[in-house]
């Protein structure tokens, strides 16, 4: 597995000739935390990882320190003879010691690019190293309980960055602090299957809330894909809120307010008056408007005059017999429309006297009889 460490450096100096030389705390031992996620165990929101001092100070891993090439930034790929001159920018040197917990390593930067920018304020270091990951739970000596056991540490460069997963205290030139680390990469072999040594993967800068921070290719993706559910999450929410939106406005279009209640109610009592006064037996219980038109007209045309005819005609013809209803009689058009009978006996003395002039009148152009 790849990590990179966050390291403390102190005694930094230049030399007569211009390099710079510094002093780097690069390891301790004990229990260091890590995002489950950036060790291929997303499911562990953190994993506890023990170093013990057997593999700390093992004559491997101190022979590992020495020598190992200075970056500025981490390459993208593991640091060998091949690619040396392309990311190196100076060395540790051999003079490896543990100090207390701690794991010492002195570095030389050589190059006067890189020492401008350390000088200029890109003062923290991160160590790069691979190591295996045995997940086996216990518990240390000194009663602290750990996930994973961390064992064949080899470290493999030294990188000057901007800022170090550790912060702003972990820097070049300040007094010793203690260590911290964060891994670099994923669980992969020690051993690259085609050229059948060491590789490294490579890091990602990415923003979080405004902060840059460097992950492994992994830990990037995971976070990418956590934030696209987020934002899908969110735009279902969304989603959902317009189509509540929507059914709410339809609801509010559907209610009646309290005048077209009145008034529909008003609309039907007058149907329902009206198929009585037209039809006496007609029932209109639970009957629809057009359904009452329809068995008006059925009362008094019967069940022919609407047989497969539209609900537009039967509303018309219902039409046509509310028009009769509502036409008022016209009575002295009712008394003549037969004529004037002479002989019609009227129950008043006004009426007889009506008679007798309409006698005297047909009969003046009459001769009067002689004497």
């Amino acid at each position: 597995m790849n990590f990179t460490d966050i390291v403390t450096v102190a005694g930094t100096r230049r030399t007569g000739d211009g390099y710079l030389v510094a002093d780097a705390r690069i390891a301790r031992t004990g229990i260091q935390s890590y995002a489950g996620a950036e060790i291929g165990r997303p499911e562990m929101p953190s994993v506890r990882i023990y170093r013990p001092g057997g593999e700390v100070f093992s004559e491997d891993t101190l022979k590992s320190a020495a020598h190992r090439p200075v970056t500025n930034e981490h390459p993208p790929e593991m640091v060998t003879s091949e690619n040396w001159k392309k990311y190196a920018v100076g060395q540790t040197g051999d003079e490896i010691t543990g100090e207390g917990i701690f794991l010492r390593v002195p570095l030389m930067v050589s190059d006067e690019e890189a020492i401008q920018d350390i000088e200029s304020g890109k003062q923290e270091l991160s160590a790069g190293y691979v190591c295996d990951v045995d997940f086996t739970a216990g518990v240390t000596p000194t009663g602290e309980a750990y996930d994973a056991i961390q064992r064949n540490i080899r470290i493999n460069h030294i990188a000057i960055v901007r800022r170090g997963r550790a912060g702003s205290k972990v820097r070049i030139g300040d007094a010793a602090a203690p260590w911290g680390c964060s891994p670099l990469a994923a669980p992969r072999p020690l051993f690259d299957d085609k050229q059948n040594k060491e590789g490294m993967m490579p890091t990602k800068t990415i923003m979080v809330d405004g902060i840059e921070i460097e992950v492994s290719d992994q830990a990037a993706e995971i976070i990418t894909t956590l934030r696209q559910r987020l934002a899908d999450a969110e735009a279902s929410h969304q989603k959902a809120v317009a189509v509540r939106d929507a059914e709410l406005d339809t609801l509010k279009a559907a209610l009646l307010d309290e005048a077209e209640v009145e008034r529909r109610a008003e609309a039907r009592a007058d149907l329902i008056g009206l198929a009585k006064a037209i039809a006496g037996n007609v029932q209109t219980s639970g009957l629809s408007d057009a359904a009452i038109r329809k068995a008006v007209v059925i009362a008094k045309a019967g069940e022919g005059a609407v047989h497969g005819r539209s609900e537009a005609y039967i509303d018309a013809r219902f039409d046509m017999l509310a028009e009769g209803l509502r036409k008022k009689p016209d009575l002295f058009a009712d008394a003549i429309k037969d004529g004037i009978n002479p002989t019609q006996t009227f129950p008043s003395l006004a009426s007889a006297a009506y008679v007798a002039m309409v006698r005297d009148l047909e009969s003046a152009h009459l001769a009067a009889n002689p004497t």
